[in-house]
């Protein structure tokens, strides 16, 4: 794999839309998520991020633009993609990109074996979802494509906070080769806008474009009387 594969070059000052919808939410569902795809991508958005093979697998049917594919394997711990058996079966659905985990917590592989696992046998860049600087850092070493602090905030360590972790970022794109996306609570257009300033290689946005109940309850907290039903 090149230093800058084709597929994050193609993504370079982009959007990334995150299709994602777990089973207790209203939009659960492949037809659902590949609708959801179709109408980030008519709206702008130059790259996927999608969640199982399934998902991925009607997402691909739907949309030509570039895929970032994971698959969620429990809802602790290290559950983004944790083995090569999870990543197989999100290349067989179609992604271009393999998203892990890339944190230092404990995990059933080492996170230097499933990124070179990735790399040589399936053939696909990865992006590494980290925490720390440090992990950034050997995830790079490790040989991920691409980096995002994607996980910044929901390692156990103390409460998530409601703004994007722009330190993290400045300390990333002061520190890699490799580009930085931004992930992690980019919730309006002034964050995508800060994130490009800052040196951002891309930005994801998730649950403020695709997850409309938590849309929806924003505002509905702005009305002085709420009700449901």
């Amino acid at each position: 794999m090149g230093e800058k594969s084709d597929v994050f070059q193609s993504l370079r000052g982009c959007l990334v839309v995150s299709c994602q919808a777990q089973s207790h939410e209203p939009l659960h569902g492949a037809a659902y998520m590949a609708a959801m795809a179709r109408a980030v991508v008519a709206g702008g958005a130059a790259g996927v991020r999608c969640e199982s093979p399934t998902d991925i697998a009607a997402i691909r049917e739907s949309v030509s633009v570039p895929l970032i594919g994971l698959w969620k394997r429990g809802e602790q711990g290290v559950y983004i993609t944790p083995t090569l058996d999870d990543a197989r079966a999100v290349v067989r659905a179609g992604a271009d990109v393999v998203a892990v985990d890339a944190t230092h917590r404990k995990r059933p592989v080492p996170v230097g074996e499933l990124i070179q696992g990735v790399h040589h046998e399936l053939g696909r860049p990865v992006l590494a979802d980290v925490s720390t600087v440090e992990e950034a850092l050997a995830a790079e070493a490790a040989g991920a494509a691409a980096v995002a602090p994607t996980l910044s905030g929901y390692t156990g360590t103390g409460p998530v906070p409601r703004e994007p972790d722009w330190d993290l970022l400045a300390k990333m794109l002061a520190s890699l080769r490799v580009p930085v996306l931004m992930e992690g609570r980019v919730a309006e257009p002034s964050h995508v806008a800060r994130a490009f300033a800052m040196g951002a290689w891309a930005v994801v946005v998730g649950s403020a474009i695709t997850r409309p109940q938590l849309i929806t309850a924003g505002f509905a907290r702005a009305c002085p009387r709420q009700e449901n039903g």
